[in-house]
């Protein structure tokens, strides 16, 4: 094999890829970068088994063939090196020489292309549509709420339902539920999966954030493909039923209040001042006729302050986790917001009139 690529063209399949290496595993195969010339294009390709990045680079194809290469060795090589234009050729022996200018690596350790895991061939039967933007907004929107350990796997991951034009993603962690909602262009049957954390903290790293940029998606039982850019992403979903999240959430209350976003989320950030991130102190906060009274304590000092509100219903004293409210407020992008609430044990939500966003945070004692 020999291939010649643009340092710019190759530094970025890499860096993309590498997003599916993992960072311990038994099997050294999984710790490479497949390098396929035998086509008429260069496909770079990394997988970890529960996910796998595809993706083409622009090159000149001097003689066909494959090979694959430890991913950090590769990236490392490749980042070292001029601006210029880089030579990978295989010799004898699964040997590598990559050149460029003047500079001269020979590496000794690969691994035969045969050997490498190839991504899972996946039926593209259903297939939504969604600008890079939005699906980058909604991952970001949401993701803050999955659950960050393997206790239950569910909660690792994201619902993705479709009906009609309306895609809805779901996570929670058991002690708060985000949910945003899309309009599609086109109508759909129902379907829902799961898809891992994991993999949508990735893709959303990649994408350009472009809004007339599109990525398709393939549902099958098993995974969920991302498609964009030159680039293919396959993940195996999360298998089971999602919660009933319908039975969680009741828009019944005694307490509607409305206030400006920025003056609510600059002082909740202003409470943490005082709080180690270890600290489990609540946030407490007074509803009094049309102010909302914010405070916090602990060993290392306290904080109040007053913000006006615009408040319908009952007077009411509640104590939040600060981070979980500013998470949510944070993923807002309304200048005003508006809270549902029943009593101090009862969850807040956090929604607008269409309930493209709802936010659902649950309370702690005071």
């Amino acid at each position: 094999m020999k291939i010649i690529c643009s340092k710019s063209d190759l530094s970025k399949g890499v860096r993309l890829v590498l997003n599916a290496v993992p960072i311990r595993t038994t099997m050294p195969i999984l710790e490479c970068i497949l390098i396929d010339a035998t086509t008429d294009v260069i496909k770079l390709t990394a997988n970890d088994m529960e996910l796998g990045i595809e993706t083409r680079v622009e090159g000149d194809i001097i003689q066909r063939g494959i090979i694959a290469i430890k991913a950090k060795r590769l990236n490392d090589i490749v980042r070292s090196l001029p601006n210029s234009y880089i030579t990978i050729e295989v010799k004898g022996n699964n040997k590598v020489i990559i050149t460029c200018e003047k500079i001269k690596f020979d590496i000794e350790e690969t691994f035969s292309g045969e050997d490498f895991s190839y991504l899972p061939v996946v039926e593209r039967e259903t297939c939504i549509s969604i600008s890079e933007f939005s699906l980058r907004q909604v991952i970001q929107q949401t993701i803050f709420s999955i659950a960050d350990n393997e206790t239950n796997k569910i909660m690792s991951g994201e619902l993705f339902e479709i009906c009609d034009n309306i895609l809805k993603v779901v996570s929670l962690d058991g002690h708060r539920i985000s949910i945003r909602k899309i309009e599609l262009i086109n109508n759909y049957p129902l379907n829902k999966v799961i898809v891992p954390g994991k993999t949508l903290q990735e893709i959303s790293k990649m994408f350009s954030g472009d809004a007339e940029k599109n990525v398709d998606i393939y549902f099958t039982k098993n995974h969920i493909v991302f498609e964009f850019d030159n680039t293919k992403v396959v993940s195996r979903l999360i298998e089971g039923n999602y919660f009933n999240i319908d039975q969680m959430l009741s828009y019944d209350h005694e307490t509607r209040l409305k206030v400006y976003k920025k003056e609510f989320l600059d002082s909740l950030e202003r409470s943490l001042i005082f709080i180690k991130e270890s600290e489990k102190r609540p946030v407490i906060i007074d509803l009094i006729d049309d102010n909302m009274n914010i405070s916090i304590r602990s060993q290392a000092g306290s904080m109040d302050e007053e913000i006006g509100t615009i408040k319908e219903g009952k007077d009411l004293r509640i104590g939040f986790n600060p981070k979980f409210l500013i998470d949510a407020l944070r993923a807002i992008e309304d200048e005003e917001v508006e809270l549902y609430l029943m009593n101090s044990k009862a969850p807040c939500i956090i929604k607008d009139e269409l309930q493209t966003y709802i936010y659902l945070i649950l309370p702690i004692n005071q």
